[in-house]
């Protein structure tokens, strides 16, 4: 009996080191391949000078360049690797850990791109397609056909299924690439860029931030395309970064009260024109974007939103007002009543 017993632990002792042994191997594996083998992101990294290989490897993970610091820096370590050299790199979460460690010693510092495009935060498409143009000598026309192509769009579908859903192919969408491209400043190293390898990049950039709110996403119950559409509305709305939870507060109220969100900006979206003032007349806009008259998120996005309107969007301030006011001087106003809105909107902004 006692022989037996001995004989079962024994086996179940090294089932259980196999196991270990088999997941721990698995890991590691895992851990030296590259983060996305398909990515065409590219990422500046500063390594400064002195940083020693635990600092290095956390610089990369938080850059989403490789999944692991602990398996890196012990890949280092068993390896005897040294002479990382500091400055700044390109480096892309398609590198595996070998290629990474290669480009670090080898001091492949950060060549001058050939093409480099600025989207500021709040950026339409239109406004996209131009900066694109002119960066790729190109008529705005030939860039807007190819962002709104059929069969682009499909292609860029399938690519990304988890960020480009049907939401974007309504037939009330003007734009179904719009509140998708991330307003950052992207470099291309190759020559001559093509629109399809600058909407990757955007794209992947997009994705690599909404990831690390998807936990939120869930908890809120929204959809990408939800979530980008309230944080253009923010991010249109904004004067600055601490209005914005607040902002998005008021469009969460309205809509739980089944109240339309009757902001101006997507009226001017509805009209495409850019203007000081928004007019009575305006608000008759027959469009599925006015939302004076249809109740409930717009269509879609209609501009590109940043972070700071992103995590507003997922994170609203817990107030009860349904109103707000943005003054001439770029301070806005929030109300809890039409009758406070109105008496503040007297004080402050002309008839329109």
């Amino acid at each position: 009996m006692v022989r037996k017993i001995v004989f079962i632990v024994s086996i179940a002792v090294l089932v259980l080191i196999l196991l270990i042994g088999g997941g721990s191997y698995f890991y590691v594996n895992s851990a030296l391949k590259p983060v996305n083998p398909k990515s065409k992101l590219e990422k500046k990294v500063n390594i400064p000078i002195g940083s020693s290989v635990s600092e290095i490897a956390l610089t990369l993970q938080k850059n989403g360049i490789i999944k692991s610091a602990i398996v890196f820096k012990y890949y280092v370590k068993l390896k005897n690797v040294g002479g990382f050299k500091a400055g700044e790199y390109v480096l892309s979460p398609s590198m595996d850990v070998p290629g990474i460690i290669s480009r670090l010693k080898t001091g492949k510092i950060l060549p001058t791109p050939s093409v480099k495009i600025t989207i500021p935060e709040g950026t339409q498409l239109t406004e996209i397609a131009d900066i694109m143009a002119k960066a790729m000598k190109q008529k705005d026309a030939v860039i807007i056909n190819q962002l709104n192509d059929r069969q682009f769009i499909k292609t860029l579908m399938a690519k990304y299924p988890d960020l480009l859903t049907n939401e974007i192919l309504n037939k009330s969408v003007k734009y179904p690439l719009e509140g998708y491209l991330f307003p950052a400043t992207y470099s291309f190293y190759k020559p001559n860029p093509s629109v399809d390898e600058m909407v990757d990049v955007m794209l992947d950039k997009t994705r690599s931030v909404l990831n690390e709110y998807q936990n939120e996403m869930k908890q809120k119950k929204l959809s990408v395309h939800e979530l980008l559409t309230m944080a253009s509305l923010v991010e249109e709305e904004a004067t600055g970064r601490t209005d914005r939870n607040k902002i998005a507060s008021v469009f969460y109220n309205r809509i739980q009260k089944g109240m339309p969100l009757q902001t101006d900006p997507t009226v001017l979206y509805a009209e495409g024109k850019h203007k000081e003032k928004v007019y009575y007349k305006d608000l008759q806009v027959n469009s599925p974007f006015n939302t004076y008259l249809h109740p409930g998120l717009p269509p879609g996005p209609i501009a590109n939103a940043g972070i700071s309107s992103i995590e507003a969007a997922l994170n609203p301030a817990k107030t009860d007002y349904y109103y707000f006011l943005a003054t001439p001087s770029g301070s806005i106003i929030f109300t809890k009543t039409l009758a406070e809105h109105n008496q503040e909107k007297a004080k402050y902004i002309s008839n329109k």
